[in-house]
């Protein structure tokens, strides 16, 4: 008879996956030598056993790892998005350089301004929309390639490569082109000005032309102290947004526009979706911003801060929305569409604040900001124009005249 037996004092508790195949021959060999339903019974647990520990092991192991990726020290992270920024393709800086998606910042003011004329007169003028457009893009321009002069002086902009300053190695280049980018924009607005005959328009693009200037220029750079968000919100929404409205009142052979609750309301709903693109433009700039004492709104109040603001402020964008149009100073057709571009404001909210600590993920948030400006900005404006289709009656009242 042969004598039953198990090599289970043969196993250590260290066991690793090679011994999973000396742990079947047992159980095979002990089946071949006689059967014996006890030796294999023994192998066999044990061999659920070590499948038990080797699992949990795996699983300790595992979390381990996690938890040293979580403890990675922020020099860590930080040699890793400076690691990314360097791989960078020069297409992306020139992309970057441009900022082309910014540039609805001029055409949504416009767009807005033109169907609230439309939705008070019936008419607009193509020829004028296409030279205050013209106009606009060259302000903005101004606005941009100044910005990175202004920037590269205070050092600002040492470390940011898709600056044009940065990207062309001269800076006097770079103001010259500004300079000439304000003068021949300057020169359409006041053209378009003249034709229609309104000096207060004329005021109110001035107006919005020096709250640019004061914003980033010497000697005020108002950004440097954090205001740079409600001198956005003044230029490209009550300024501008009113400005293009009386503007295209005019060329349309109407004496004089009046100002009316509509284009007010309308003007401060993009005001509001513009400064939060400059507001999200932060997020990833704060470690550049504090060397050179640049005192933007995250760098005083952080990105966790910083991303309940950006909630709270679309929060506050759509529940403005439908007070509006509760006291009917919105056409409803505004309101419906402007509801349906919800779904871009809350991905703007997720995206801030899953991102906020990320700064290589956290560049995008303006360029999601950029999408509700000019999604919002379409609805409304697209809203005011079917109003004026839908029905002929019922237009806004006048507030000043």
């Amino acid at each position: 008879m042969v004598p039953k037996f198990c090599t289970q004092t043969s196993w250590r508790p260290a066991l690793h996956l090679q011994n999973t195949h000396n742990i079947t021959r047992c159980y095979a060999v002990a089946s071949l030598l006689g059967g014996l339903k006890s030796s294999s019974w023994c192998c066999f647990s044990h061999r659920l056993y070590y499948k038990h520990i080797h699992i949990g092991g795996l699983e300790v192991h595992g979390e381990r790892r996690r938890r040293r990726r979580e403890l990675v020290s922020p020099k860590s992270q930080s040699d890793e998005a400076a690691a990314h920024e360097d791989d960078i393709s020069n297409a992306t800086l020139v992309w970057r350089a441009v900022k082309l998606p910014i540039y609805s910042v001029a055409l949504v003011p416009l767009t807005v301004g033109t169907a609230a004329a439309y939705l008070q007169t019936g008419l607009c003028s193509a020829k004028q929309y296409v030279l205050l457009l013209s106009s606009s893009v060259l302000i903005i321009t101004w606005l941009n390639l100044s910005n990175d002069v202004y920037d590269f002086d205070t050092g600002a902009d040492i470390n940011k490569k898709e600056s044009v300053v940065n990207m062309i190695g001269s800076r006097s280049g770079t103001l010259m082109a500004a300079l000439l980018f304000l003068g021949v924009g300057s020169m359409g607005l006041v053209w378009a000005s003249m034709e229609a005959g309104n000096l207060r328009s004329m005021l109110l693009l001035a107006s919005a032309i020096t709250c640019g200037y004061i914003y980033q220029c010497p000697p005020f750079r108002l950004s440097y102290r954090g205001l740079g968000e409600p001198l956005c919100f003044a230029a490209f929404g009550p300024f501008a947004t009113t400005a293009f409205y009386l503007l295209q009142g005019g060329s349309t052979r109407v004496e004089t526009l009046p100002i009316t609750g509509t284009i007010l309301a309308a003007s401060v709903l993009v005001g509001i979706t513009t400064s939060l693109i400059l507001f999200c433009s932060h997020f990833h700039q704060i470690p550049g911003d504090k060397a050179v004492g640049k005192l933007s709104p995250l760098v005083r109040i952080g990105t966790e801060t910083g991303s309940n603001v950006v909630k709270m402020s679309v929060i506050s964008l759509y529940s403005l929305l439908f007070l509006l149009g509760i006291c009917k100073a919105l056409p409803i057709t505004s309101i419906f569409l402007c509801a349906l571009t919800l779904p871009m404001g809350k991905l703007v909210v997720s995206f801030v604040s899953d991102n906020h600590q990320d700064k290589t993920k956290i560049f995008m948030a303006k360029y999601f900001c950029v999408r509700l400006h000019a999604l919002f900005g379409a609805a409304l404006a697209a809203g005011m124009v079917a109003a004026r289709l839908i029905t002929r009656t019922g237009l806004p009242r006048p507030i000043l005249t």
